[in-house]
Parts: structure tokens; sequence; C-alpha cells
């Protein structure tokens, strides 16, 4: 009966600590949550169809969070950097490969060409000190999109 009240004990402490790890993830983090990089239709580099090539940032924290400085980067190093910007508590950005009118939710890198290759690559967030906030990856041809 010692060893059977023992486990439920080591049990209960066991569960006790994993219930007092959840708030600190529940902090939350800003991250890539998705990407789109295989625009539909052919690859006829229009502005619509490189718009339609993007990344989604979210902010999942309880804090509005200057992305000031903050770069997103693909595998080959094109590079989006972030100028006066900040983005609400549990709101998201989407990033377009192409020309726009930047506004809260979307903003765009007004390139002429596509960033995300179809089949395989890997975008990276980065925080203006440099270090890395998050990054995605995805190796399928197949697909369009992934959720990171």
């Amino acid at each position: 009966m010692k060893g059977v009240a023992a486990a439920a004990l080591a049990i209960g402490t066991a569960f006790t600590g994993l219930a007092t790890a959840a708030p600190a993830s529940a902090a939350g983090s800003v991250h890539i949550a998705e990407i789109y990089y295989n625009s539909p239709g052919a690859d006829n580099r229009s502005n619509s169809s490189l718009n339609a090539e993007w990344v989604r940032i979210k902010n999942s924290t309880s804090r509005a969070v200057s992305l000031k400085g903050w770069t997103l980067t693909d595998a080959s190093r094109h590079t989006y950097k972030f100028g006066t910007y900040t983005l609400g508590a549990g709101k998201s950005v989407t990033i377009h490969t192409g020309k726009g009118r930047d506004t809260a939710a979307h903003r765009y890198q007004n390139r002429r060409a596509y960033v995300w290759n179809n089949d395989r690559d890997t975008a990276t967030l980065k925080k203006a000190s440099g270090a890395r906030a998050d990054s995605c990856s995805y190796n399928n041809p197949r697909r369009s999109s992934v959720v990171c």
C-alpha cells in the first residue's frame, strides 16, 4: 500500500510541476504563423501573383510589441526589415512579396521577383538585436502553404 501511495504522490507532484509550467508558455510570443509559398496560378511575376506569396506573423502575447528593426529572411537571405511598426496584442500581420500600401494588417516587400521557393525554404524572424525570435521550414512542393 505504501508503494501505491508513493506512486500517487510522485504522479501528483509531477502533475503539479507541469501545471505550474503552463503559465510561462501562456505568456505567448511573436512568431511565424503561416507561409503561403506557392501563389495560385502561373508564376508570371505579376504584382497580384507576387502578393499571393506571403508570411503571416502573429503576436500571441497580451501586449503590443514594437517590430522596428526586426527582420524576416529566407534561406537565400532575401530580407524584409520592419520600419516603425507595432503589432498589437493578439494581432497578426501579413508580409506580402509584391508592392502595395502598408496597413496595420498588411506589409509589402515591394519586390518584383518571388522570395519563397515553391519546394522548400526556411523563414527566419529576428528581433532588432539579431536574436532569433522564430523560424519555420517547409519541404513539400505538392502544397502551397504551411502552418508553422
